[in-house]
């Protein structure tokens, strides 16, 4: 039996997207507020409330984990100043704002945020 696939394609092919989703949160995690569109910004906000729940255990195998996706400074990052901030919180590491649409295409842009 067929079951619904999840997630947003965006018209690319399954490498491409994997590598869009990972610049988006590599942008996110370094500057904590990306402004993109909202599709973009839902997608991605599924795979970094995973990102961070990962580095929230700390331990040797979250961050070998974190490191096929992101360079060993990130990670670093991530797991020493980023995962300590949201150690007492079950999810919601991230807040999406609708912002107006863009006027070269008409794409509605949002600003995704670390709470």
């Amino acid at each position: 039996m067929n079951k619904k696939k999840q997630g947003k394609k965006f018209n690319r092919e399954f490498d491409q997207r994997k590598a869009l989703i990972q610049g988006l949160a590599r942008a996110l995690f370094l500057n904590s507020r990306i402004k993109t569109t909202t599709a973009k910004a839902k997608e991605l906000k599924r795979f970094a409330e995973k990102f961070i729940t990962t580095a929230k255990k700390g331990d040797i195998s979250s961050r070998r984990r974190l490191g096929r996706y992101f360079s060993d400074a990130l990670v670093k990052k991530l797991v020493d100043e980023i995962a300590p901030k949201y150690k007492d919180r079950d999810g919601g590491y991230t807040r999406v704002i609708k912002l107006d649409v863009r006027k070269s295409d008409g794409a509605s842009v949002s600003i995704i945020e670390l709470v």
